[in-house]
């Protein structure tokens, strides 16, 4: 089990490093997510389990794939306007959306306990957006993004249970290349990049990006998945945004861009999601 909990962190901080590597290329959000994607298709193809899927069910795998594909968007978009720990810090609103959303799309009781969890990460951003007016086009990509990845996951649980993982993840990033293929030409129009090629280093950040933080961590969470359950993995998770921050302010010293709002807008965002992993394990217990 020991092997198991340290490719479980080293997932999660492979996840939470994409944000590190969304700051560090110089390709905008669009064309970013477009060669993700790309680089990451062919090596899924060839890891996926031959498994034949009807017509129907594949459009609906690749349209959540496509709904992740547009929250990485606007997640980098985010990133990119603002800065890796306000993004990551606008990401945290993603349990917010959850709590509400799969309720009602669902047609179950809303979890008022989890609404409250979520409540205080949004005062948390309501308190860095008033006062730092610096981070607000940043934090309202975040907080789109985190209404994407929402929806994607409410959605990736309709699907998922279904079919093998690794074909599901195959489909679904043929869904969200096929997507950002179509919507590009739109975006550079409207959001020009200074290049539609990657640039020195660009090359080497996106070959990373691609093959270890795409491929390298779904592989990894499947293995994991082997010998832990799926709540043990959620609830680790909890940590990437902290891990995201940590990495941030040691690679671009993101310390001494945040005012004395941001420290104490993260810290709500810090206390909502210590009170979940908490209540998590009680209701596990």
């Amino acid at each position: 089990m020991r092997n198991t909990f340290l490719k479980l962190h080293l997932s999660i901080i492979l996840a939470g490093f994409t944000g590190i590597l969304g700051k560090l290329i110089t390709l905008n959000e669009g064309l970013l997510v477009w060669y993700r994607i790309m680089f990451a298709l062919p090596v899924l193809l060839l890891l996926a389990q031959t498994r034949r899927i009807p017509l129907r069910q594949a459009i609906r795998i690749m349209g959540v794939g496509a709904l992740l594909a547009m929250h990485w968007v606007f997640f980098f978009g985010s990133i990119k306007a603002a800065n890796v720990s306000i993004s990551v810090a606008a990401f945290s609103m993603t349990g917010f959306f959850t709590a509400i959303l799969e309720p009602l799309l669902n047609r179950r009781r809303i979890a008022l306990r989890e609404v409250m969890f979520g409540l205080i990460a949004v005062a948390g951003i309501c308190l860095i957006f008033h006062f730092d007016l610096r981070y607000r086009l940043g934090i309202l990509l975040g907080i789109v993004s985190s209404l994407l990845a929402a929806l994607f996951s409410i959605a990736n649980k309709g699907v998922g249970g279904e079919h093998p993982v690794r074909t599901l993840v195959m489909y679904e990033m043929l869904g969200g290349f096929l997507c950002i293929s179509l919507m590009l030409p739109g975006y550079l129009y409207f959001f020009p990049s200074p290049s539609m090629l990657p640039v020195g280093m660009d090359w080497a950040y996106l070959l990373v990006f691609s093959l270890v933080c795409t491929v390298g961590l779904y592989l990894l969470q499947i293995d994991v998945l082997k010998k832990i359950s799926a709540f043990t993995l959620n609830l680790s998770y909890n940590l990437e945004p902290v891990y995201s921050i940590i990495l941030a302010m040691l690679i671009f010293g993101e310390s001494r861009e945040l005012g004395p709002a941001a420290y104490a807008g993260l810290a709500l965002i810090a206390a909502s999601v210590g009170l979940q992993t908490v209540f998590q394990l009680k209701g596990k217990a």
